[in-house]
């Protein structure tokens, strides 16, 4: 039997799963082992693999305050907009609600309804549709007030989860995690070692076009705090009301956690 799935696998790329199934389906069969792995499009899709997968789409699932997020990639955007490829992704991002997982090789390894794996089901995907086919990232987000939102043709993907507050707040601010791209959730979670890089390069710079150390150290604090302001999600200035930041919007309301996937990023 090992040595077997060991042949099969040098002969069609398959993964060790997708052939022991194969050979366990097709009775230890080799030649009807590999006509299954054909017919499931895994062979096909194993050829594929090289080819470099740019495109795609992001899709999420809310279930009360549940909600799950994927990114599944293609090589081109006329695939991303065929009709099974949609499904397929629609498919992968309720699995994913059920797999309740934020880690990837877990997830591809989830069981379905089919009784086939997600990795697999990927595969058999590919096949069918020629073209190489990656799910890229997958998110699960439980908490108080969740919410998603799918901009740019489903190629930015948010899930935002609140510690309390309105409906409304977390589907506002998810939209504005899809425009403005905040890299942290708060100053804290930024890197103390790259501030006092970005802090010492400005400063330099200050004193390089003629500035005394002094006028440099203010004129470096500003930006410091610009620096901030651009990344740290609650101090950005709020995408549907620049008179306020985020925080301000959302007042005694905190944030628990975002997620934001882009294609190609």
């Amino acid at each position: 039997m090992l040595e077997s799935i060991k042949k099969l696998r040098e002969l069609t790329g398959a993964g060790m799963m997708d052939v022991k199934k194969a050979l366990s389906d097709a009775g230890n069969d080799e030649d009807k082992a590999v006509a299954l792995l054909r017919e499931r499009g895994i062979v096909k899709a194993a050829k594929k693999a090289d080819r470099e997968a740019k495109e795609g789409l992001v899709r999420f699932v809310v279930s009360g305050n549940n909600a799950a997020m994927v990114e599944v990639n293609s090589e081109t955007d006329f695939v991303a907009r065929n009709a099974d490829f949609q499904a397929l992704v629609e498919s992968l991002a309720q699995a994913a609600l059920k797999a309740k997982t934020n880690d990837l090789a877990e997830f591809k390894q989830f069981k379905l309804d089919s009784g086939d794996s997600v990795e697999t089901a990927v595969a058999a995907a590919a096949g069918t549709i020629g073209e190489n086919l990656v799910l890229n990232r997958v998110a699960y987000v439980e908490g108080q007030n969740v919410a998603g939102y799918v901009h740019s043709n489903g190629k930015i993907g948010v899930l935002v989860d609140l510690a309390g507050g309105q409906e409304q707040q977390a589907k506002d601010v998810a939209l504005h995690v899809a425009a403005e791209r905040p890299q942290y959730l708060s100053r804290d979670e930024v890197n103390a070692e790259d501030i006092e890089k970005e802090r010492e390069i400005l400063t330099n710079k200050a004193i390089n076009e003629g500035k005394n150390p002094d006028l440099a150290a203010k004129i470096v604090g500003g930006q410091i705090g610009k620096f901030y302001e651009e990344r740290v999600l609650p101090e950005q200035k709020f995408v549907k009301d620049n008179s306020l930041t985020v925080g301000k919007y959302l007042g005694d309301t905190a944030i628990s956690r975002f997620v934001r996937f882009e294609i190609g990023a």
